[in-house]
């Protein structure tokens, strides 16, 4: 008797959490956040007095970044489930490369970038350790862009020739994009509400750059396209409803 009362509490407890992890559940996921950007960049393109040109050797890096991330995810089948990631938009330190390293800091910038994706999670929904693997897409944007000193007046694009002929008021703009995404990761269940996990995520991501100068022989544009192809690492704790 006291056998078969332990196998019903066990076999109750097994539904209970299966339920949890199956077809229809949803889980709430936050955590740390961290971004490493795999960045090249193009050299600067200045178009100006009906002329282009390139300064050679030209570029920029991005810094490592971190912030917080809250997701949303909903198991379609009991191993196929479609996540939605948000968060508090990371802020991006630009510095020189090459010619343009003694600038340092060229600039910061905001990165939006809400994204959705398609899991499919190993084994069965009663197990303590599940891995998935995804695929999926985000929408990027940037906000809050600050030019440094030397950028935001124009210093970069003094010339031997032309002396400070191109400098003057600058600001920035930086091209929006879709960035296609992949990720794998592990939940560890805790019990049927709660789990930790952790998981990784390469982004294809570029930017294209486009500098406005109001110089004293009119309009100087300069532009540079950012590869920024960021490694996500997320490191979360997760409700399940």
């Amino acid at each position: 008797m006291k056998q078969a009362s332990v196998a019903l509490v066990l076999s109750i407890a097994a539904v209970a959490t299966a339920r949890a992890q199956s077809a229809g559940s949803w889980e709430v996921r936050t955590g740390w956040l961290h971004m490493s950007p795999q960045d090249s960049s193009q050299p600067l393109t200045v178009n100006a007095l009906g002329q282009s040109s390139t300064i050679p050797s030209s570029g920029a890096s991005i810094e490592d970044a971190d912030t917080f991330a809250l997701t949303a995810r909903y198991y379609v089948t009991n191993h196929i489930a479609v996540e939605t990631v948000l968060g508090a938009p990371p802020q991006l330190h630009f510095n020189g490369t090459g010619t343009l390293a003694a600038v340092g800091e060229l600039g910061t910038t905001r990165a939006y970038s809400p994204a959705i994706q398609a899991e499919y999670h190993f084994g069965e929904p009663s197990a303590r350790l599940r891995p998935y693997i995804g695929a999926g897409v985000s929408y990027v944007w940037f906000g809050n862009t600050k030019l440094s000193q030397p950028v935001a007046t124009g210093q970069l694009l003094y010339s031997p020739t032309l002396g400070t002929l191109l400098e003057g008021p600058t600001s920035v703009s930086l091209s929006s994009s879709f960035a296609p995404l992949i990720n794998a990761g592990l939940t560890y269940n805790i019990d049927r509400h709660w789990s930790v996990g952790a998981s990784i995520s390469y982004m294809w991501l570029s930017t294209k750059a486009t500098l406005t100068t109001h110089a004293a022989v009119g309009t100087v544009t300069t532009t540079s396209k950012v590869k920024i192809d960021p490694i996500v690492s997320f490191l979360s704790i997760g409700y399940r409803f």
